[in-house]
C-alpha cells in the first residue's frame, strides 16, 4: 500500500495527528530505498567572530596550510573546503549581532520589532525560513528521503531565553526553532520509542474491537471497505512486531550521568550532543542537523581552558591586547576541536547500507555570526565545510570577493537536488549559486 493511501486510512480510522509521525516512519510505510546515496548536512555555530590572521590560510587553492585555529582539522584536510569572502549583506533592522545570528541561515531581513540591541533600530524575528529547515521540508516532501524527524536542532549551553541572539534556525517567517541543549532530553526524544509503540498498540487493539462491532451493522459495500481497514490494522500490528524486533543500525549511546547543560559542563555536553547527533544520523532518524554552541553575544567562561573572562567580553578587546588575543585563539581552537571531533565520529562510523564512512555522505558547515568580534564585521564570515556527499570539490581554500552568503545556500540546495532560484533576500541571489564542484 502506498504511503499516501496509508495516511488517508489512518485519518479515516481516527488516529490522532500525534501518532502520524511515528506511524509514517515505520519501514513498511516508506517507499523502497532510492539507489541514490544518502545526503546529510550539519550546521555548526560558534559566536563572536574569529581572529582572521590566525584563521584564514595565506594560500588559495589546494596547496594551502592550516593556521593555528584550524590546525585540529589537519586529519581532514583533503575533505575540507574553506571559503573566504562570504559576507552577510542582509541589512535593515537590528544590530550586527542580531542580524549576524538570525540572518545567518535565513539570508533575509528581520521583521520590525521591539527587541532593542546594543545599537541600531529594534527588530523582531527573521522574515523567512533558514536553509536547514528549507532542506528539511524538501527532503520530507519525498518518500525516499523522508525520515522520522527530518531535522534535529541541538545546542550546547544555549541560554534559556528566546530572542534573535539565541535563534538561528527558522521554520518560516516569525517561526524560530529552539535548540535542545539538554542531552538527556535529546536522548528521550530519540530513543523514548518503546512507550510510543505500546500506546500505538493499544490504539490498534481498540480499533480492532470497534471495527468488529461496526461491521455487524453495515451493508455489503461498507463491509468490504471496512474489511480493508481491518486488513490494514492487521498489517500495522505485524509491522509493529517486526519493528520492535529490529535492531538499530547503531545502538543508542550510553550517556554518563550527572552532566548539566550549563557553562562548566560544556565539554561533556558537547561530546554527548555529538554522539547523539551522529547516532541519530546512523539510524536515519534525520538527515539535517544543527549544533549551536551558546549564542550570538555568547559569554561562556571557558575555565577548562584556563580562561575566567567571558568570551564576548574578550572578543571586544583591541587587537594589540596580546593576552586577550591569546585567549581568543584558545577559544577558537577549542571550537575547531569540536568540529574535528564531530568529523572523526562520522569518519569512524561506516555508512549504514552503503559504502565508505558517514563522513563521505555528510557535510558539516561551521560558521559564525561575525567575521571579527571587536569590529562587528559581517564581512569574511568563517565558512568551513568538512565532509562529502554534496559533490563539492574539497581539499582547497577559496577566496571570493565580498560575495553574499545567500549564494552558498543556493549551492547547498542545488546539491541536494532542490533547484531554488533564490533563497532569502532575492536581490542577494542575482549572481546565482557558487561554483563549488570544480
Amino acid at each position: 500500500m502506498k504511503p499516501a493511501n496509508r495516511r488517508a486510512f489512518l485519518r479515516q480510522l481516527g488516529i490522532s495527528a500525534a501518532a502520524l509521525p511515528l506511524i509514517a516512519g515505520l519501514p513498511g510505510l516508506n517507499a523502497s530505498s532510492s539507489a541514490k546515496p544518502r545526503q546529510r548536512m550539519i550546521f555548526m555555530f560558534s559566536p563572536n567572530g574569529t581572529i582572521p590572521t590566525q584563521f584564514w590560510p595565506d594560500e588559495a587553492g589546494a596547496d594551502f596550510k592550516f593556521k593555528r585555529i584550524l590546525a585540529p582539522l589537519e586529519p581532514f584536510k583533503d575533505r575540507t573546503l574553506l571559503i573566504k569572502g562570504l559576507c552577510n549583506k542582509v541589512r535593515g533592522d537590528g544590530d550586527g549581532h542580531m542580524r549576524g545570528m538570525s540572518c545567518l541561515l535565513t539570508g533575509i531581513e528581520l521583521f520590525p520589532g521591539n527587541i532593542q540591541g546594543g545599537s541600531d533600530t529594534p527588530a523582531g524575528w527573521a522574515s523567512g525560513p533558514s536553509i536547514d529547515q528549507e532542506l528539511k521540508q524538501f527532503l520530507q516532501s519525498r518518500p525516499e528521503t523522508r525520515t522520522r524527524f527530518g531535522s534535529l536542532e541541538l545546542g550546547v549551553a544555549v541560554p534559556n531565553r528566546a530572542d534573535p541572539w539565541t535563534r538561528w534556525t527558522y521554520a518560516g517567517p516569525n517561526q524560530p526553532v529552539a535548540p535542545l541543549s539538554d542531552p538527556y532530553q535529546v536522548f528521550e526524544k530519540l530513543y523514548g520509542q518503546m512507550q510510543d509503540r505500546e500506546n500505538l498498540g493499544s490504539i490498534l487493539d481498540n480499533l480492532r474491537g470497534d471495527l468488529k462491532t461496526v461491521a455487524a451493522k453495515l451493508g455489503r459495500e461498507d463491509k468490504a471497505l471496512l474489511e480493508k481497514h481491518a486488513t490494514f490494522v492487521r498489517e500495522m500490528e505485524t509491522e509493529l512486531r517486526d519493528t520492535a524486533r529490529q535492531k538499530l543500525a547503531r545502538p543508542a549511546p550510553v550517556l554518563p550521568p550527572g552532566v548539566n547543560a550549563d557553562n562548566d559542563d560544556m565539554p561533556r555536553s558537547a561530546a554527548m550532543q555529538t554522539d547523539l547527533l551522529v547516532n541519530a544520523f546512523a539510524n536515519d532518524m534525520a538527515r539535517i542537523g544543527s549544533l549551536q554552541f551558546t549564542n550570538s553575544v555568547g559569554n561562556a567562561r571557558m575555565r577548562w581552558l584556563g580562561i575566567e573572562e567571558g568570551h564576548h567580553g574578550i572578543s571586544h578587546d583591541p587587537d594589540l591586547n596580546e593576552p586577550s588575543q591569546e585567549k581568543l585563539l584558545k577559544i577558537n581552537v577549542w571550537f575547531a576541536q569540536q568540529l574535528a571531533m564531530l568529523a572523526k565520529k562520522l569518519a569512524d562510523t561506516p555508512e549504514p547500507g552503503g559504502r565508505g564512512s558517514m563522513l563521505d555522505h555528510t557535510t558539516i558547515v561551521w560558521t559564525n555570526e561575525l567575521g571579527k568580534g571587536n569590529s562587528h564585521s559581517l564581512d569574511n564570515i568563517p565558512f568551513v565545510l568538512v565532509g562529502g556527499g554534496l559533490g563539492f570539490k574539497s581539499g582547497r581554500s577559496l577566496q571570493e570577493k565580498l560575495t553574499p552568503h545567500n549564494r552558498l545556500w543556493l549551492s547547498v540546495a542545488h546539491a541536494f537536488g532542490h533547484q531554488l532560484k533564490t533563497f532569502g533576500s532575492t536581490k542577494l541571489c542575482e549572481a546565482g549559486p557558487l561554483s563549488l564542484t570544480t
